[in-house]
């Protein structure tokens, strides 16, 4: 390999979260972009093209552009090959309406106008499939697999190692691996960050695990709910605020009367705003699979603190520790949208002061105070994500349309669909 020319790979997460870019000849030090069809944004898993808001499918389809930064380089996991994310731009040079990462660059600037700094750590669930020799997939046969598991028993081809390594190597800082509570389930987090470089890390890492696990045989999907007869895979966002001498200002504690106002606003904004971010968070007519009642995955308006069967977890933790868990999302999401949505919805709760329902008593498996959960279909979900105008206009009105659009044809398509169809439909992306 020493004679090859070393490249630079150019991605960036579209609006079905799925990874896409260009190879081009690395130039060490140097900022770039690399021009994609605007088209792209109308393009369906099916790959079908729509023609989807924003898209310009009907007028000439015309080019955007990745733009990074020599910051913006970074180590790949690929022989010879770096790795950068650009920001989406549009022929003229401003954002991209569509792009995920330039909506959450704002929904950081939006918090640092008020004094807070956002921080993020976000933990991904997902299932593995081997491969057959007819090319079906079946569940990995992890002989004793248990949550919290570790070791041969829970992965015998040790695609989770490969994972790690890989990983490590490419410069992610790893806090956990382990599996979950359904076999073959696994879970992944990696160490908080600043919110941009949090979530370029997991979009990265989700790549790179699916391409490592592909080299082992392994189809690991992080689909909301591949087999229908286990629980589902979500993503959990956490995050903090630290103020302008670098503390924490989110509080936590046992009690829900030792959290501060700001805590509290933040979570008054994420309940006002809980069904308009299911059309968001929950984007895929598979998502309403896994958000059911008693799943622990977000299904309810409601919070606590330190419970897991709500959907808006308060940290037990005090200091530099204590966070906002949100439950409700899943990897069908841009994870740059998703984040972007959870922290405008908090900020919105605090700059307009929501009023905030008492917290939640019940167990959320046998018992709940809440009255109200998300819609129970993606169509529902998306009628709240049009109809909630403050949440829209902060995230981006460009956005959403072609989010809405995209996802009213994937309604159509999906139509019918079930047990496995279903899966086969959504796996080889998510």
């Amino acid at each position: 390999m020493s004679n090859v020319q070393e490249r630079l790979r150019v991605l960036f997460c579209d609006h079905l979260a799925i990874a896409r870019g260009k190879y081009v000849t690395l130039r060490p030090g140097q900022g770039g972009g690399a021009r994609f069809c605007r088209g792209t944004f109308g393009v369906t898993y099916e790959k079908e093209l729509i023609p989807a808001p924003g898209a310009m499918v009907m007028e000439g389809l015309p080019d955007m552009e990745a733009v990074y930064t020599p910051e913006d380089i970074r180590p790949g996991w690929q022989p010879f090959t770096q790795v950068a994310i650009g920001d989406l731009k549009a022929n003229d040079g401003t954002p991209l309406p569509m792009c995920g990462r330039s909506a959450l660059k704002r929904a950081v600037t939006d918090w640092q106008a008020m004094g807070y700094d956002p921080m993020v750590g976000i933990e991904l669930e997902a299932f593995a499939f081997q491969i057959e020799p007819d090319g079906s997939l079946k569940p990995y046969d992890t002989p004793a697999a248990h949550v919290y598991a570790t070791g041969p028993f829970s992965d015998p081809r040790g695609f989770t190692d490969a994972v790690w390594e890989k990983a490590t190597a490419a410069g992610f800082r790893i806090d956990s691996m382990n599996t979950e509570y359904d076999a073959p389930q696994f879970e992944f987090t990696l160490t908080y960050d600043h919110a941009v470089k949090a979530v370029d890390d997991i979009f990265l890492f989700r790549l790179l695990a699916r391409e490592v696990a592909f080299q082992h045989g392994i189809v690991l999907t992080f689909m909301p709910k591949p087999i229908l007869t286990v629980g589902g895979s979500g993503v959990h966002i956490n995050f903090s605020l630290r103020d302008g001498q670098g503390h924490n200002a989110i509080s936590g504690g046992h009690d829900a009367s030792q959290f501060n106002a700001l805590t509290m606003g933040c979570t008054a904004g994420l309940m006002h705003h809980h069904q308009a971010l299911a059309g968001l968070l929950a984007p895929s007519t598979n998502s309403y699979q896994r958000l059911q009642p008693a799943s622990l995955s977000g299904f309810w308006k409601n919070w606590a603190v330190d419970h897991r069967g709500v959907t808006v977890r308060l940290s037990a933790e005090t200091g530099p520790g204590a966070r906002i868990e949100h439950r409700m999302g899943d990897a069908a999401a841009n994870p740059y949208t998703h984040t972007a949505a959870v922290l405008q919805a908090a900020r919105l709760g605090v700059a307009n002061a929501y009023a905030l329902q008492p917290f939640e008593t019940g167990d959320c498996l046998e018992n709940k105070d809440a009255t109200q959960s998300v819609p129970v279909t993606l169509a529902g979900a998306l009628d709240a994500l049009e109809a909630d105008t403050s949440l829209t206009q902060a995230l981006g009105e460009g956005l959403v349309a072609n989010h809405v659009g995209i996802k009213r044809h994937e309604i159509e398509r999906t139509s019918g669909l079930e047990g496995d169809a279903l899966r086969d439909h959504y796996i080889r992306f998510i």
